[in-house]
């Protein structure tokens, strides 16, 4: 059985210059007998608007551990299912795969872990006429290893948020709030 039980993570990784392919994955891996497994599995239903799917690498490359992702977004067109079930499947898939490749996720007893990642995707990507596929796909590549990184090795630390409790802020108070 494996020893983790529940672990969190996320990361972001910015856009290229004028597009809007910024990833902000968050991931929970956990045990399939515990609380990860059984958020997994009550998942397996649809919910309208935010489409649940296996991650796959491609037709008949169900990543291991099996991992469900879902989008932050409300979906509102075919284009942007065709983003989030391709491309950004495809990236998400292939960061998985590496993670093993790279000892990030243990290859002993995958089958007794399972993930839960949720995905950002810009809306406005599904209509760029000027989208870049490929900083799509590495932004959400990038990001999702990232995001597993951390949540395996518990990152930030509370020690780290302590330290830098006055020196960061969110990017959406930086006019709200003086520190």
């Amino acid at each position: 059985m494996s020893e983790i039980w529940f672990r969190a993570g996320e990361a972001t990784v910015l856009a290229a210059e004028g597009q809007y392919t910024d990833a902000m994955p968050e991931v929970l891996i956990g045990s399939t007998r515990g609380p990860v497994g059984q958020a997994f599995a009550s998942m397996m239903g649809q919910a309208v608007g935010h489409t649940r799917m296996f991650v796959v690498r491609d037709l008949n490359q169900l990543v291991r551990p099996a991992t469900m992702m879902t989008s932050k977004v409300t979906i509102q067109s075919a284009d942007y299912v065709e983003l989030l079930g391709g491309v950004v499947q495809a990236a998400t898939g292939d960061a998985i795969v590496d993670c093993i490749i790279e000892g990030i996720l243990p290859k002993e007893g995958l089958d007794d872990l399972c993930m839960i990642i949720m995905i950002w995707l810009d809306i406005r990507c599904a209509d760029d006429d000027n989208l870049d596929r490929k900083d799509l796909y590495r932004t959400n590549y990038e990001a999702t290893k990232l995001a597993i990184a951390r949540a395996l090795k518990g990152e930030p630390t509370v020690d780290e948020l302590i330290a830098n409790r006055k020196t960061v802020k969110h990017y959406a108070l930086e006019d709200v709030i003086e520190y």
